[in-house]
């Protein structure tokens, strides 16, 4: 499927009310622990994707209609998400992430894309070229990702009560993902 974008926003605009329906005010026995070691807590992952709101697609967007390929975007900081999640509940991270995805959203729809805005290029540090649909289409599949991350570390809590049905449900068979890149 080539992502369009009224689609792409009508994906990524639902990601945070996703998230809030799913994990506000769930005890933290479900969203402070993790996978084992160096993985991640249903928190960290929510402090990644408001982190990536503040310093990855909208200012890689904004880098391809601005420079092309003649400036490559900016490394992310993997370690920013922590720093900037230290002290704050999972429910500030919530708000902020509805807050910045909301803002980011609100942007995109001013710069009326056209068809062949779509082609554009960038420069990605490690993966080279890449183009503006590639992107938009990652963003949203960046999404998907983190929200099946989220299920597989909160089943996770649950492998060994499960007993023998462990066998026939994959969310407890999946190990995709699971640390930190």
């Amino acid at each position: 499927m080539e992502p369009q974008l009224d689609t792409t926003i009508a994906l990524l605009a639902r990601t945070p009310g996703a998230l809030n329906a799913l994990l506000r005010d769930l005890p933290e026995t479900w969203t402070l622990r993790n996978e084992g070691e160096n993985t991640w807590t249903v928190r960290d992952v929510v402090a990644h994707l408001a982190q990536l709101e503040r310093s990855d697609w909208m200012p890689r967007l904004r880098r391809i209609l601005e420079s092309g390929e003649t400036r490559p975007f900016d490394p992310i900081d993997r370690k920013a998400s922590v720093r900037h999640a230290q002290g704050k509940r999972l429910e500030e991270l919530l708000d902020e992430f509805a807050r910045l995805r909301g803002e980011n959203l609100e942007q995109l729809r001013t710069f009326q894309l056209q068809p062949a805005d779509f082609a554009r290029r960038g420069r990605h540090p490690a993966l080279g070229a890449v183009t503006l649909s590639d992107l938009l289409a990652t963003w949203a599949a960046h999404d998907m990702t983190h929200l099946h991350q989220i299920a597989r570390i909160m089943a996770h809590q649950y492998r060994d009560a499960v007993g023998p049905w462990n066998k026939f449900l994959g969310v407890l068979q999946c190990s995709g993902h699971s640390a930190p890149a």
